[in-house]
This record gives structure tokens, C-alpha cells and sequence, in this order.
């Protein structure tokens, strides 16, 4: 049972176990949510399914999404269009906005596989340091030529502009917009002119890649020193450009004044000066005018990603990941801070793999509030992701249904899950992707309340089964589903099967016992059939042979196990304890071209999955 704020009475744990919540952690979630009176307020929007009846309590002008209107009275006809459109109540009250979506999202007609990768860590050659959107396109070709048909990497979203970046792309300033380390400098328009100067930088950058721990702050610096020579030479007056900057609109100039305000008080918003804190106060926009040509720079570089990425997603389907949550102090948050709880985080409760729970550290929006601005911060977040159609992976994707509040000051354990309006953000994903065309997987993992799969399934969102979590084999999953053998927070097969995970799983002190591990080792085990000694890369092939049975329309391998990593790319729990989201790949993206398991892997999952 939930309350009229959505504040649930209790949950079951990852055991079964009914946990009551406390009237302290209620209190607390009321608190953070702005909850005042019995109920919040009804909101403008309606959301329906093409096809179905919507009945209005007054007169009506329906303006539709291309302009044309309609004047009706009680009953809208069943064949309005699919799309975001207005209804102006005839008594000059408030415009209401009309949604009306498809319902299902498209789905693959054939089954498929590819290769998960994060991006960072696939440097080339040619990379300064990091892996960027050029090696994302080589990735693609290499990866299309060998069969597959998607790479699913993790989030690209921007962090804060500052030299000290975040690492996790769990963590983003916004969800909307890119993060300018994946640029590849040399292809930038007009790039060849720096001359002497672009070659000193390369140097530099690359001279980095000598070392597995990337290196995101002097990456930082070189590609901004080279960026801004380059800027500075181009005064950019592209009609592209110009038409770019247009069609993006007061998003992208948001977001670029605040980019030149994080820079100019060398930090998050939280810290400017009260006068900064709104988006729309007339200090931010004589801040904007000073500092036009800033503002104009990093428009420019959202151009260039964003012409780098589109070039990637030529060849392969790029599936893109989205994150739960965005950073507190950055840009979506400044924007959006009305609809932002305040007090309050989102985590997930305690589970076999983490027994103290989670917190994430990410304000979640406020179901009310969120609905009462007509999904718009939703909506353009989804639409952002979708942007070059390849498909989308919803990170805890149980967060469209309910999400786990954690009340600042308390332990995660003592968290409260929230209610929102899931037949609504189901129903606008639905609507986005059938527009670009694009496959959308949700995250399904760890505590998950009866139901959810199965209204994801009638949406068309594929479920998202790993082995580590499954106690049948791969033959005998979903067909409606993505299936890989690990995620980024969970052991690799060369981790799991040596110990090494493990071994530093109890160095960092996040286990006391190891049976989660230990079952999931022996789960391994039995999948495959080798013996205990077995090597790694026999064991990586015969796993990857028994997922290609997988009835699922998509199958994902990593570049870790492809390359035989011992290493997690993250491990929950950890901030500063060991280089999360920062350890590169231990060969080139050209030797990954040629390392003969990577061959075997994709040619067992390319001869299983035509």
C-alpha cells in the first residue's frame, strides 16, 4: 500500500523478507518530497494510447503537435495521432497537455548479438588517453564485420566542465547532453590548422595510454588546451553549426551558460552565489551576455560530439545507457531543482551482493511535481538518449515503477521506496522510441516487485537476464530479453573463476562470508562443465557458447571477457578505494582486432544467432 504521495507502507528485501518502514524514514521521505496536505494537486496532462477513448469534462480545442485544430465537446475522437498535443479548455482555463502514445516500443523481428563496451577504457592508437567517439566508430565497423548488430556502451553524459572529472558515468551533470573527453580532437573541423601545436598535444595524449589507469584530469587538460586553440582560430560561422544551435534551442543554451558558470566559479551550483542559482534570474542572463563567446564555446562542442557519435552509429546500432540519476550540483539539476527532492537520494536496499545496501547520491524527481510539468523533464531526457536511434538501456529500470528514497543522515537499509506514474513514463518511452525506431532494454536486476516484467514485456521493453542472477541456463530465458553473462558491477568470468574477484572483494571489506560468490562460481561451474583448474579462456568461450542458446532477441558479450579481465569496471560500495570506471583495456582496440578470443567468441555467437 502507498500513501497519496506515493510513500510505500514497506517492501520485500531480496530474501522475502516484508520490511516495515519507520515513521521517522517516512517523515523524512514527506520532507524531502515537499508533501503538504492530504494529496497533491491534480496536474495538466492526460496520458492515453492511441486508439483508446479519452473523455473530457468540458469543451475543447485540441491543438494537435503539427497545428492543426479541433473544437470538440465531452469525447475526443479515438483517431488522434500519436504525439504531444494541447487541449485549450473552452472556460480559458489552464492548457492541458495530451499524450497520446503507440503504447509498445519496436522490436527487434530477428535475434541478434553484439558486444557491451565502456568506451573509456577501449583506447586505440590514435586515443589521447581515453577511448573517444572515433574508436567507438572502429569499434562498430569491426564489430559489424564480424556479424553483430549493436555495441551497448555505458552513459556518455557530461560531467561537470571542471579539471577534476567525475569518474562514474553513473553520476552525470546532465543526462541530456555529452561528455567532451570522448571528442576525437583530430577530426574536428579545421583541426589540421593547429599544425605543430595539435601534434605536441597528440603526443602528450597518447603517451598516457602507457598506463591502464586513465588519467581523466590530464586527458582534461590537453583536449581543452587543443579545443580551445581551435576555437579560437575557427570563430566558427558553419551554417550547420548555426542550424544546430537553432534546433536544439534554450536546452543547449542552458546548458552552455551553465557550463560557464561551473567554470567560472570552479564548481557545482549549490556553491555560486544566490544570484546564480536560477536559470532564468536576470543576473544568469547578463552573466550569459558577458560571457557570450563561452557560452557559444561549448555549444560548439556539443556540435562536434554530437557529428562524431552520428558518425559511430553509421555503422552498428549504438545502444546507449541511461543513467537513473544525475549529479545534484550540475546542470540537469540546476535546471530541473523544482522537480528534485531535496533531503533525500536514490540507492537500492541491502541484497546478496551488497548486504549493507546502496546510495547513490542522486536526487530523485518528485512524482507530483514531475507530472505537473507535463513529463517535459522526462520527455527530453528520454529523447536526448534516443537521439541517434541505435536503442536504449534504462539503468534500474524498476525506477519507472518505484525507487528506492534514501532520507539524507540515515543508512541505506533504512530507506523508503516511492511510487510514480509508471503506465505514464511507460507510455512516453514507448512514444520516443517508436520515433527513432529504437530497441529499449530495461535493467531489471536485483529487487524486483511482481508485475514489473511482465508490463515491461506489454510494452515491448526487453527484460535484461544475466547469468550471474539465473538459476535456469541461457536456453531457457525469455525471448523478449537482452542476455549477457555479467554487467559492469559484477565479476568478470576471469574474476570469478580464479578467485580474483573475490580476493579483492574482502581486501576493499565488503564481504564477510563469500557465499554469494561462491554460489555463483559454482553456478558457473555446472553452466559449463570444465573442471575446477579449467582455463580462463576456455572457460570464457564455453560460457559465451552456452549464452548463443539464449532464445533472446539480443545477446551481449563484453570487451572485458573478450580480452579475458580480471577486473570489475566498478565495484558498488567503493568511491576512493580502487580506480573505479577508470582501468583501460590491457590491449589496443587494434590488438582486441585480432586477439583470437575475441574471434572465437564472436564467431560462436555469430554461427548461433544468424
Amino acid at each position: 500500500m502507498t500513501d497519496a504521495w506515493g510513500i510505500a507502507d514497506g517492501y520485500h528485501d531480496a530474501l522475502g523478507e516484508w520490511r516495515v518502514l519507520s515513521t521517522a524514514t517516512r517523515e523524512a521521505l514527506r520532507r524531502a518530497m515537499g508533501a503538504e496536505g492530504d494529496a497533491p494537486p491534480p496536474a495538466p496532462v492526460i496520458v492515453g494510447r492511441a486508439g483508446e477513448r479519452v473523455d473530457i469534462a468540458a469543451p475543447a480545442r485540441l491543438v494537435l503537435e503539427d497545428g492543426a485544430a479541433l473544437d470538440f465537446d465531452g469525447t475526443l475522437p479515438v483517431d488522434v495521432p500519436s504525439g504531444y498535443h494541447e487541449l485549450q479548455p473552452g472556460d480559458d482555463g489552464p492548457p492541458i497537455r495530451l499524450i497520446v502514445s503507440p503504447g509498445r516500443c519496436p522490436v527487434p523481428t530477428r535475434r541478434g548479438w553484439g558486444w557491451a563496451a565502456q568506451l573509456y577504457a577501449t583506447r586505440s592508437s590514435q586515443s589521447w588517453g581515453i577511448g573517444d567517439l572515433a574508436d567507438l566508430r572502429r569499434l562498430g565497423r569491426w564489430a559489424a564485420g564480424l556479424g553483430a548488430s549493436t555495441i551497448l556502451i555505458n552513459p556518455l553524459s557530461a560531467p561537470l566542465p571542471l579539471r577534476a572529472q567525475q569518474s562514474s558515468p553513473y553520476y552525470p551533470s546532465s543526462r541530456r547532453f555529452l561528455n567532451p573527453l570522448y571528442l576525437r580532437v583530430e577530426e574536428a573541423p579545421g583541426a589540421a590548422a593547429l599544425g605543430p601545436d595539435l601534434q605536441r598535444l597528440a603526443a602528450l595524449g597518447r603517451a598516457l595510454d602507457a598506463e591502464r589507469v586513465i588519467d581523466r584530469t590530464r586527458v582534461f587538460d590537453l583536449k581543452m588546451e587543443a579545443l580551445e586553440r581551435l576555437w579560437a582560430k575557427t570563430n566558427v560561422a558553419d551554417a550547420d553549426f548555426e542550424r544546430w544551435v537553432r534546433e536544439r534551442g534554450a536546452s543547449l543554451r542552458e546548458f552552455a551558460i551553465f557550463c560557464a558558470l561551473a567554470e567560472h566559479h570552479g564548481g557545482g551550483w549549490h556553491a555560486w552565489p544566490a544570484e546564480h542559482h536560477r536559470p532564468g534570474s536576470p543576473e544568469v542572463t547578463r552573466f550569459a551576455e558577458v560571457h557570450a563567446a563561452r557560452v557559444r564555446f561549448h555549444q560548439w562542442l556539443q556540435w562536434l560530439l554530437e557529428r562524431q557519435l552520428a558518425a559511430a552509429a553509421a555503422e552498428i546500432g549504438i545502444m546507449q545507457d541511461l543513467p537513473i540519476g544525475v549529479d545534484p550540483d550540475g546542470a540537469d539539476a540546476w535546471a530541473w531543482q523544482d522537480a528534485l527532492a531535496t533531503g533525500a537520494s536514490v540507492g537500492a536496499p541491502p541484497d546478496p551482493f551488497v548486504p549493507r545496501g546502496q546510495d547513490w547520491g542522486l536526487p530523485p524527481f518528485v512524482p507530483h511535481r514531475l507530472r505537473a510539468l507535463g513529463y517535459g523533464p522526462f520527455i527530453e531526457t528520454i529523447r536526448a538518449s534516443l537521439r541517434h536511434g541505435g536503442g536504449l538501456r534504462i539503468d534500474h529500470v524498476m525506477g519507472l515503477f518505484r525507487l528506492f528514497w534514501v532520507p539524507h543522515g540515515l543508512p541505506p537499509a533504512e530507506g523508503g521506496y516511492v511510487r510514480y506514474p509508471a503506465d505514464d513514463l511507460l507510455a512516453i518511452v514507448a512514444l520516443e522510441s517508436q520515433r527513432t525506431g529504437a530497441t529499449v532494454v530495461g535493467e531489471d536486476l536485483g529487487t524486483v516487485e511482481d508485475g514489473v516484467r511482465e508490463q515491461l514485456a506489454a510494452h515491448g521493453i526487453l527484460s535484461y537476464r544475466v547469468v550471474w542472477f539465473e538459476d535456469r541456463p541461457p536456453a531457457r530465458y525469455p525471448p523478449l530479453a537482452m542476455a549477457a553473462v555479467t554487467t559492469h558491477d559484477l565479476p568478470t568470468v576471469g574474476g570469478l573463476w580464479t578467485g580474483d574477484d573475490l580476493a579483492e572483494q574482502r581486501k576493499l571489506g565488503l564481504v564477510g562470508d563469500d557465499a554469494a560468490l561462491d554460489a555463483t562460481r559454482a553456478r558457473l561451474g555446472a553452466l559449463v562443465g570444465l573442471a575446477p583448474d579449467a582455463a580462463v579462456a576456455d572457460v570464457i568461450e564455453a560460457t559465451h557458447a552456452r549464452l548463443a542458446e539464449a532464445p533472446s532477441l539480443l545477446v551481449t558479450a563484453t570487451l572485458d571477457d573478450a580480452l579475458a579481465v580480471h577486473e570489475r569496471p566498478n565495484v558498488p560500495g567503493t568511491s576512493r578505494e580502487r580506480p573505479n570506471w577508470s582501468i583501460a583495456l590491457p590491449l589496443t582496440l587494434e590488438a582486441l582486432e585480432t586477439a583470437p578470443l575475441a574471434r572465437r567468441i564472436a564467431d560462436i555467437l555469430a554461427a548461433r544467432r544468424p
